[in-house]
């Protein structure tokens, strides 16, 4: 189940860029934690003395996902990184969406390390995913869109067996969504060139310690 294949194709045309899986079972999704709302106040205290504004675009993680965004035909200036784009909220003294508590701490890891993490119900997820370059027409879904977007050929994708699960790295689909009936994730830890492995382990293993702090599921005694 948790394979991640990357396409010969993205590997020539993308050589150092990187990905991986992670699973965390057993999970409980709560609308929201007070333990976890505290924590995120100390990760934005965090964040307004690591990061300012101006400075922001320049940050070599987040360029590199500029970067990469660029050549894959997404303008950074219009969709901004994940990481980068939940950090100007916090710099701009705006809320962060709370979706629920697994949705919430995994993106707590994300501004923490400034990596892009995905989330997928694992049960909604068919046989290993592929990393590859989208055809032309393909449909996708993504979270909170009223109807399919029409794929251009060429965009990087992962999908399972059956369907699309993501436009990678900063769109996944609706289907496979985290939900409060969700019990089982898979995390995908998402690189990009210019972003060292040892860097995107670390992240992996801060969401999943998060995952597992926030939202471990009680056991009755």
């Amino acid at each position: 189940m948790n394979q991640l294949v990357i396409d010969q194709g993205v590997r020539d045309r993308f050589p150092s860029l990187s990905a991986f899986l992670l699973s965390v079972s057993n999970v409980a999704v709560q609308r929201t934690d007070a333990k976890l709302e505290e924590y995120k106040e100390q990760i934005f205290t965090a964040v307004r003395g690591r990061y300012d504004l101006e400075s922001v675009p320049q940050v070599p993680i987040f360029r590199a996902y500029r970067d990469f965004f660029w050549r894959v035909g997404v303008d950074p200036t219009k969709i901004r990184p994940a990481a980068e784009a939940l950090i100007r909220r916090i710099l701009a003294g705006k809320s962060i969406p709370s979706v629920n508590t697994l949705v919430d701490a995994y993106n707590l890891a994300s501004i923490d390390t400034g990596v892009a993490l995905a989330t997928f119900d694992s049960s909604k997820v068919s046989g290993p995913m592929t990393m590859r370059f989208a055809r032309e027409g393909e449909k996708f879904l993504g979270i909170g869109m009223q109807e399919a977007m029409t794929l251009n050929g060429g965009e990087v994708v992962v999908s399972d067996e059956e369907r699309l699960v993501a436009v990678y790295p900063y769109r996944d689909a609706d289907y496979s969504k985290v939900t409060f009936e969700t019990t089982d994730v898979i995390l995908m830890i998402c690189g990009v060139p210019r972003v060292d492995d040892s860097v995107l382990y670390e992240a992996g293993k801060i969401a999943v310690d998060y995952v597992m702090k926030f939202c471990s599921r009680k056991v009755s005694s």
